[in-house]
């Protein structure tokens, strides 16, 4: 019987709709989800953060999950394939003669490489909303992919490109429409992958999670699966800008935004509210101590040396979610 691995390890999940699939489409997903590019998600190295210029209790460790090692250069990657895998799961990324249907999303730049990355290998043709001040870089990569982009207003930010995908799939309700701020296959792919690795990589000694906010899907997948086996010995910190015009690329700040239906504001223990010039600061220390990563990584660094400074034992882990390719372009470097 034909299966396509599922996001636990060892898993699959049989396809009920297979039925209504073509037959050689449905052997080419369960090949290629095993003998691809996709099959290299996830499983991103845990590095412990050693920099003289940061002070911390001698007690308390600092660590940091490195999502730009994911084929498509993101932490993005893994919500990607598991939203589009779970449509193909339900069978309704298909149409009524078994094949793909084009998929459309709304996204601020790495959600759609790594949308891009699945469509182009699955054969799936794509088309994506992002806001126009998306750096040069994630343009140039979507391109390649052959993905179609359409640019939206950079004044409006992710929601307005929200905004836009809606009319949209009014308008051509062929398209399957991935929704990644409303899919709980967005939070499901870190409770089984990132939250799992994390767990298995501090051998279940973490006592603080960091993590920012954009559609939400890392901080409520992780942190859901680290109180699941860790209960309330896991404090789980979530970090916003403090600003709603703010230059830290793949961030929230919840309290101006279309919340994401996958959030819980509830959910966290703790917010930590941290300002560009903050984020910018701490990316170029990493920099220059041999991480290079976007401007997200720094802010969720310096929350994290804010929660150690307050402790005195314990292992704080955060995500650095890209790295800093993909910012050449942007003001950050000049």
């Amino acid at each position: 019987m034909l299966s396509v691995d599922g996001i636990e390890n060892n898993s699959t999940y049989e396809i009920y709709s297979k039925s209504l699939i073509n037959p050689d489409l449905l052997q080419k997903i369960s090949y290629l989800s095993k003998n691809s590019i996709l099959a290299s998600i996830g499983n991103t190295p845990l590095i412990q953060i050693n920099i003289k210029d940061i002070n911390v209790p001698n007690g308390v460790k600092i660590f940091a999950k490195i999502e730009s090692q994911n084929p498509g250069g993101s932490i993005k990657d893994r919500a990607a394939w598991s939203i589009i895998r779970e449509g193909i799961f339900s069978g309704k990324i298909f149409n009524k003669k078994g094949f793909f249907r084009p998929i459309v999303d709304a996204s601020s730049g790495n959600t759609a490489i790594g949308y891009s990355l699945v469509a182009s290998t699955l054969g799936i043709k794509l088309r994506l909303f992002i806001p126009k001040n998306a750096s040069k870089e994630r343009l140039k990569i979507l391109k390649a992919y052959g993905a179609e982009v359409f640019t939206t207003d950079p004044l409006e930010g992710i929601d307005g490109a929200i905004e836009e995908v809606k009319n949209f799939i009014e308008m051509n309700p062929d398209y399957y429409y991935l929704d990644q701020y409303n899919n709980d296959a967005n939070l499901k792919a870190h409770y089984y992958s990132t939250g799992r690795e994390i767990l298995e990589q501090t051998n279940n000694e973490i006592t603080h999670f960091v993590s920012c906010l954009g559609t939400s899907g890392t901080f409520m997948g992780t942190g859901k699966r680290l109180r699941k086996n860790l209960g309330n010995k896991v404090q789980l910190i979530a970090v916003q800008p403090d600003s709603p015009f703010h230059g830290i690329e793949g961030a929230k700040h919840m309290g101006s935004s279309i919340i994401p239906g996958i959030y819980d504001n509830s959910f966290p223990d703790k917010f930590e509210f941290v300002s560009t010039s903050e984020a910018e600061k701490f990316t170029k220390i990493l920099a220059k101590n041999g991480i290079f990563v976007g401007t997200s990584s720094g802010a969720a660094l310096f929350s994290s040396v804010k929660v150690a400074r307050n402790m005195k034992f314990g292992n704080v882990v955060t995500i650095f979610p890209d790295g800093g390719e993909r910012y050449l372009s942007t003001n950050l470097w000049e």
